[in-house]
Order: structure tokens, then sequence, then C-alpha cells
């Protein structure tokens, strides 16, 4: 669903500690993403990330405008892509795999994370009536929900996401579906985000019952502790 027309109706200061909170749960979960791409790549021994400035977890060297719009718009957004050069890796296929799942795997832990400080405050009673905690409260639950989706998108094999990148890995340049995706993967990759279905998109109605599915997991791991 749009995420800007589901507050519709909410008092301003909740649709503010809302909004805050959204903003600050994607500068995190894309800071990671990115800086994890970059990071893996440069112990591989390429030093582009680190020539355009993107081995770094400020928001700032990843936030893309349009990216950035697309979440509030349509709830999924993008952030910058990561300029590499496989040429420079100490092996070419390791890193490539390594490089292409270090995204998708870091805002899976993310999720773990922020989802096991959800228990903490569930387990303490964490007073929301207090606009700060609020805030807090509200940015630890998007997060999870927001690092699982960008775990379960990333995965797709269409082009450009990393789902692609680790598959091409281990198929030939000309191989069919890999030069279909070059050609066609963001018209596929548009339709499938894109809100027609009663306000939800192809992806959202598909991934829905696994997001919540792996939340589930989750939560039942860290209420053994709570």
């Amino acid at each position: 669903m749009l995420y800007i027309l589901s507050l519709r109706g909410l008092p301003p200061e909740i649709i503010f500690t809302l909004i805050l909170a959204y903003f600050l749960a994607i500068c995190v979960a894309i800071s990671f993403h990115e800086y994890a791409h970059s990071l893996t790549a440069y112990k591989w021994g390429d030093v582009t990330p680190k020539a355009y400035g993107r081995l770094t977890l400020n928001p700032l060297a990843h936030i893309s405008g349009f990216g950035l719009l697309s979440f509030f718009l349509i709830g999924l957004g993008w952030a910058k892509p990561v300029k590499i050069n496989p040429n420079n890796f100490r092996n070419y296929k390791k890193g490539m795999v390594t490089v292409s799942l270090s995204g998708v795997l870091t805002n899976l832990f993310l999720a773990f994370l922020f989802s096991g400080l959800l228990c903490l405050f569930i387990s303490i009673g964490l007073n929301t009536s207090n606009l700060i905690l609020l805030l807090l409260y509200n940015f630890v639950e998007i997060s999870i929900f927001l690092n699982i989706a960008l775990f379960l998108f990333n995965l797709l094999p269409i082009y450009p996401l990393d789902g692609f990148n680790f598959l091409s890995t281990f198929l030939r340049y000309d191989n069919k579906f890999i030069q279909f995706m070059y050609k066609y993967g963001m018209f596929f990759l548009i339709l499938a985000i894109i809100p027609i279905f009663n306000g939800h998109s192809l992806l959202q109605l598909f991934y829905s019952e696994v997001v919540v599915w792996i939340l589930n997991v989750f939560l039942s791991f860290w209420l053994l502790f709570f």
C-alpha cells in the first residue's frame, strides 16, 4: 500500500514519528546493505568502492533521490548501486558470489537483531506514550519489516538485483536468460513493485506471507530468552 496514504487519519504527532522512524529505518537498511557490498569487494582486492566514497556507513553516500521517493510512495525503493571492478578480485567467482550475497545477508541479520530489540521492548513494557520512545519503537518495528523485505526483494534473479548478479556468476555471458534480463530486467522490476493490485504490488502480494513467516521464526527464537 502507498506508505503516505496509509497514514491518513492519524494524529499529527504520530504521523511525524512514523515518517521519521521510516526515514531512519531506510537510512540504516540501505547504508548497511551497500557498505556490506563495498567492504566485501574491498576485502577481495577491489578498491573501486573506496575510490567512489562508498566504503562508509554514511547514508548520504548511498541514498538515491528517486529510490528514497519510491520508498515513501510504494513502500520499497533502492540505493545508489556500488560500482565494483570484479577483475580486481583475487578470485573472480568467489568474489562475485560473496559480494552479491553480502548485502542481502546483512539485511537479514539486521532484521534478526531488531526483532530481538522488539522482544526486549515488549518484555519491559516500553512506554510508547512518550514520543521519543514511540519513535524508537516505530523505528525498530519498521526496520524489521523493511530489512526482511529488502532481503527478499534483492534475492530476485532480475537485473540489476543481487540475485541476478549471484546467478550470472555461474552462467555464461551469452546465456539467453542473462541477455534477456539485461534487456528487459528493469521492465519486470518496475512491473513487480508498482502497486496495481488494490494498492499492493505483485511483489507485496507474493512475499507478504514469507515476510510474516521469517518474522515469526525470529520472534520465536528471541522469545526463548524473554
